[in-house]
């Protein structure tokens, strides 16, 4: 079962648009990336249908990148690295299998959700590209647990991003969202579980991973997993 998990970076999305537009109004636009075009023709059939999504030629700003490939490697890299750091995308990985050492370049680059090749529905692909439209994420149950305890196995001070910054404490609200966000719950479940409206809970990650200079909200689980808050 995947796990709705907040990977995405913590800025809400605006509704940038393509040029084109249905009459209903804005979707999310989408840009499909796949190592052979077969894969390509597949994720953007399974997509088309879908009146939420808007297909597109090239990555929009607060769009969403899909990106097909075996595994994580350099081509796939070094373009969600460039549309979440240029072109501020969100990111959806599809990939057949990803190494423990790759665990860490998702939540480095920002990517906002992860969808094995094999669960590749059009359901499961559209669930991803929508939640990380929202900035929540989606990773796989088996990859979650795995990035928990590779990050929670870490001694102090040496997981995931820069150590250029020194510990701060969390405030017990802030611990109480994280626990929430490790445990898989998305935006609108963690502000019902904590009696908090949606935009508190934003408001609280937005603050959180400006502080400690964190990417996105996986990041911020390893931070108060490294820091023992979680």
């Amino acid at each position: 079962m995947p796990t709705s998990f907040g990977t995405g970076n913590l800025a809400t999305p605006k509704d940038f648009l393509c040029d084109s537009l249905a009459p209903f109004g804005p979707r999310v636009p989408v840009a499909v990336h796949a190592r052979d075009p077969i894969s390509r023709e597949g994720v953007l059939s399974a997509l088309n249908d879908d009146s939420r999504i808007e297909l597109c030629d090239k990555v929009s700003p607060g769009g969403v990148v899909l990106h097909v490939d075996h595994t994580l490697g350099p081509t796939a890299l070094t373009q969600l690295r460039r549309a979440v750091g240029d072109d501020r995308a969100q990111a959806v990985l599809v990939v057949e299998m990803l190494r423990d050492e790759d665990l860490h370049e998702v939540v480095s680059l920002g990517i906002s959700a992860v969808v094995w090749r094999h669960e590749a529905t059009p359901s499961r692909l559209t669930q991803a590209v929508l939640a990380a439209a929202r900035g929540d994420g989606d990773l796989p149950a088996d990859l979650l647990g795995r990035l928990i305890r590779q990050m929670g196995s870490k001694p102090p001070h040496t997981a995931v991003g820069s150590s250029s910054y020194p510990a701060q404490e969390l405030t017990p609200r802030e611990v109480d969202v994280m626990r929430l966000v490790a445990e898989g719950f998305g935006t609108v479940d963690i502000a019902v579980k904590l009696s908090y409206s949606e935009r508190t809970i934003k408001d609280i990650m937005y603050k959180l991973t400006t502080r400690l200079n964190l990417r996105n909200r996986a990041h911020a689980v390893a931070y108060a997993l490294r820091e023992g808050y979680i």
